[in-house]
């Protein structure tokens, strides 16, 4: 049931930012920090963490899973460092991500050969 609701869940993330995005005039970068904005302030209120225990992947694997992991983060370094942690937290928790994806579109551009628009 876990695969399911993964499933179910993720697609309808994607879903409702697809409508946002033809229905409206944002653009994709808007979206993209909505998106994270939303899942910082549903980890500030506490909800984030039953949403992801009952979605598992389906709710950690889009941005709102980076916001979270980002008020995480930063609250938890902030607990144990003071105001120095506020600034410190994100970077912290966040590394792992984004060096992973910085370091997997690079081995993709090597194998495949991008091309610039025209």
């Amino acid at each position: 049931m876990e695969y399911i609701h993964a499933f179910w869940v993720g697609g309808l993330i994607c879903a409702l930012v697809q409508i946002l995005l033809e229905k409206t005039k944002l653009l994709p970068g808007r979206v993209m920090v909505i998106l994270v904005c939303l899942g910082a302030v549903l980890g500030a209120a506490g909800v984030y963490e039953s949403f992801l225990s009952f979605a598992g992947a389906g709710a950690s694997v889009p941005l709102l899973g980076f916001g979270n992991t980002l008020w995480k983060g930063v609250k938890e370094a902030a607990d144990a460092e003071g105001v120095l942690g506020l600034f410190k937290g994100g970077f912290a928790a966040s590394a792992v991500g984004i060096s992973a994806a910085l370091i997997f579109s690079y081995l993709a551009s090597l194998l495949f050969e991008p091309k610039m628009k025209e």
